[in-house]
């Protein structure tokens, strides 16, 4: 396929509403990334400005709207802002791994070529569905960072079968930075990837399998997938206050599924019926999740029999997973950033390896954001103790930027440096 490339967001051109995705500024740190239909309940364009508000461009009391290719901003003191899109070149391509059409984008600044920027792939979560177009990629375009971003294999105009088979998934990783780099040849310098989320297994794993200059990694973990459902489990039961034999039997029920999910549903549902037995109708266990553990509990012996492998384990996924040892294997400078209220990921465990990476000497930033949920974001805690999403923290979409162009000063947000800077 011949890459299509257009240059997008001169000043004065006109386009019908809703805006362009993309950045709408004047430079690195005023600009505002306008993206996609926003989810429900917000309404309107996707926002997302620096320092981590966003929303939707038709909420009521939105700072920013945008109409017709023009963002008008109003900032705290009042002062409007009329921005218009901020001129990138993007180029539509396509590129093959393990004998599979992927798609994707890359999105440059505009302007002439600068072999120092920086190349970043960016290395998919868990989720079902990204756009090229992400709204990811433009906030790290608009600080001057060139991106790659394409669709995961079975989702958006990407062929083969959706799979969270690392070893995979680090294979299509590793072919998107190669072909990006021959998309981006003669401008660009340091090149390598960033991956949140499920993305922090593969995105280092992927970089074993080619040259990079860098890994960055949001909210991800250095634990395998068995140890996160177990993780979620215990930091549910000190939330609930159970005593010290209903926390005995969550780890009892955390190593049974385990079992269940090493042999793909060939051992331990016996096991677990006992388990079941034991704890009865304890209120708890109505309420505790994990990853994959609660709802297991809660399903009848014949039915997890019976579909159990089909719920649980059906997409490859590697259950042992040693991501340490992958660490171990980098020689990359590599950033990890931490959500320290994180819920779905607990980081304990994860803090202990990163720290543990540091005191060897190997080249590890870690930075750790007080109050933050899974995604880096801010939450208020509801009456029944469920949490809702704000913003994302101030200072993390910047330092992600800075690190990539190799450029961190300063403070970012209430961020910590963990264990010092390399």
């Amino acid at each position: 396929m011949i890459p299509g490339i257009w240059l997008v967001g001169i000043a004065g051109s006109a386009s019908a509403a809703p805006c362009i995705p993309g950045g709408y500024g004047t430079g690195p740190d005023a600009f505002v990334v306008i993206g996609a239909t926003a989810p429900t309940p917000a309404v309107g364009q996707r926002y997302l400005f620096l320092d981590g508000r966003r929303g939707g461009t038709d909420d009521p009391g939105a700072p920013v709207r945008c109409v017709d290719g023009v963002a008008t901003y109003r900032d705290a003191d009042g002062q409007v802002r009329r921005w218009t899109r901020m001129a990138t070149r993007e180029t539509d391509s396509s590129f093959a791994s393990a004998a599979t059409r992927l798609t994707g984008q890359l999105i440059e600044p505009a302007g002439p070529a600068d072999p120092r920027r920086p190349l970043v792939v960016l290395v998919h979560g868990s989720e079902r569905t990204m756009a090229v177009a992400a709204i990811y990629g433009h906030m790290l375009a608009a600080q001057g960072i060139s991106v790659f971003a394409y669709s995961k294999r079975g989702t958006g105009g990407s062929e083969g079968e959706y799979t969270q088979n690392f070893e995979l998934l680090a294979d299509d990783a590793a072919a998107a930075l190669n072909h990006a780099r021959r998309l981006a040849a003669g401008r660009f310098g340091r090149a390598g990837f960033f991956g949140g989320s499920q993305g922090g297994w593969v995105a280092p794993l992927a970089a074993t399998r080619t040259p990079v200059d860098f890994v960055a990694v949001g909210f991800g973990l250095v634990v395998s997938p068995i140890e996160e459902d177990r993780a979620q489990l215990l930091d549910e039961a000190r939330d609930a206050q159970l005593n010290a034999g209903a926390v005995a039997q969550v780890e009892h029920l955390s190593r049974v599924t385990a079992q269940l999910m090493r042999t793909h549903f060939a051992q331990g549902f016996e096991e677990l019926e006992q388990v079941r037995r034991a704890i009865g109708d304890a209120p708890w266990a109505k309420r505790i999740k994990g990853e994959y553990s609660g709802d297991m509990l809660r399903m009848r012996d014949e039915d997890l029999r019976r579909i159990g492998r089909a719920r649980f384990d059906n997409l490859e996924i590697i259950w042992d997973y040693d991501a340490e040892a992958v660490l171990r294997s980098l020689k990359a400078p590599l950033l990890w950033v931490l959500a320290q209220d994180d819920r779905e990921a607990p980081i304990d465990a994860t803090r202990v390896v990163l720290a543990r990476l540091r005191a060897e000497g190997r080249p590890v930033d870690a930075y750790l954001f007080p109050q933050t949920d899974h995604g880096m974001v801010e939450y208020r805690t509801n009456a029944d103790g469920s949490r809702t999403a704000t913003r994302i923290t101030d200072g993390y979409l910047k330092l992600l930027g800075d690190w990539i162009k190799g450029r961190v000063r300063g403070r970012y947000g209430q961020g910590m440096v963990l264990g010092g800077a390399h």
